[in-house]
């Protein structure tokens, strides 16, 4: 008799913790702009986190209405990921088309993008905030009307001389940075990984500055 109980609940333990429940949603927009012209700048560091959680998980992209999308699932979370093709200054328009068709709640919406107030590689997470002069976020803004939302900043640095700030957004990754972005992107795919299945405070504590 014992052993027989022993055995049931021995089984139930061993379900997948989010069995027969549905998926979380989250939605993931890398900021960049389309074209191949634009596809190695610092200013597409956004695309650029996101192609390489696709490449490593073996993901396809699709075209979608305002975007490119492709869809990585870990652990009962369904990761929309998603490059606007609405070229950065207008990246609101997808944001919100994508929060609305597929009935996401802006805590589980996280906005990855290129920020030259950071060192280059450094990670910063945040909750809120002001956009900083980016064009992307400032539009985000505009669209959602407010400045809360969830945003992943990847550090560019600012190492460009005064009215040299968009040829140097704009201008490719010079020698040592190309060296050093691999590892970078390592790091920066785990981290948007532990917001979708630990959340943003821990993933705060646990990358900010890394």
């Amino acid at each position: 008799m014992f052993g027989f109980l022993k055995k049931l609940f021995a089984s139930k333990e061993k379900q997948p913790p989010f069995e027969g429940e549905p998926m979380k949603k989250l939605l993931i927009v890398g900021l960049g702009n389309i074209g191949p012209e634009y596809e190695n700048t610092r200013h597409n560091v956004g695309f650029r986190i996101l192609d390489y959680i696709a490449s490593e998980n073996g993901l396809t992209w699709e075209t979608a209405k305002l975007g490119s999308m492709a869809v990585h699932k870990k652990k009962g979370r369904s990761f929309l990921l998603l490059k606007p093709s609405t070229y950065m200054n207008l990246s609101g328009k997808a944001v919100h088309y994508w929060l609305e068709k597929e009935k996401i709640t802006p805590e589980n919406l996280l906005i990855v993008t290129d920020d030259i107030n950071l060192p280059f590689g450094a990670l910063r997470f945040k909750t809120k905030g002001s956009d900083g002069g980016h064009n992307g976020l400032k539009d985000i803004q505009n669209v959602l009307h407010t400045t809360q939302y969830n945003r992943f900043r990847f550090g560019i640095s600012n190492d460009f001389n005064k009215g040299r700030q968009v040829d140097y957004v704009l201008g490719a990754w010079n020698e040592e940075e190309a060296k050093l972005l691999p590892e970078r992107m390592e790091v920066a795919s785990q981290a948007i990984e532990s917001f979708g299945l630990a959340g943003m405070t821990h993933t705060m504590n646990t990358y900010n500055g890394k």
